[in-house]
């Protein structure tokens, strides 16, 4: 089953600023897909939550209170438990020692918080539309960054 078809997908989102969850919650509710969407607002409360129920996607920020978001990439990536787990990280950092540390770290997709909402929504339905039950899916290098030009240096060039 795909998660475009009518069970819900179940999302974390690790985010902890308010108006970010807010545009970022608008803009789920606005795209065809069927998502129950629970937030974490620091990377504590993530690790508890995930300890209760592991979601079908993770999206996690890297500039959170009590532990940032690549100390949690860190930890998850080290448990098992997580081993099926997308993790998408959703950020304002686009600079390429973040980018290849998330990489390196196992995360399956990153994504700059977009300008616009409409952005917003193309990327979450491309995010979305990947079948992550059939395939975890780690891209290459040259897919690994969803709806933001490539920063100069990440592919070598």
């Amino acid at each position: 089953m795909s998660l475009t078809e009518t069970k819900s997908t179940n999302v974390l989102i690790a985010e902890d600023d308010d108006d970010d969850f807010f545009i970022f919650s608008v803009a789920i509710s606005e795209i065809s897909f069927a998502v129950i969407l629970r937030r974490a607002e620091d990377g504590e409360i993530l690790m508890k939550m995930l300890q209760e129920q592991i979601p079908d996607i993770l999206f996690l920020d890297m500039l959170m209170p009590c532990r940032e978001g690549k100390q949690c990439l860190l930890d998850i990536r080290s448990d098992r438990r997580y081993d099926s787990l997308p993790i998408i990280v959703y950020t304002s950092l686009e600079d390429l020692d973040t980018i290849e540390y998330c990489y390196r770290q196992g995360s399956n997709l990153f994504t700059v918080k977009p300008n616009s909402i409409e952005d917003l929504k193309e990327a979450l339905h491309r995010i979305l539309s990947i079948d992550w039950k059939k395939t975890m899916y780690f891209p290459p290098k040259s897919e690994f960054i969803i709806g933001r030009r490539i920063p100069k240096g990440w592919l070598g060039n």
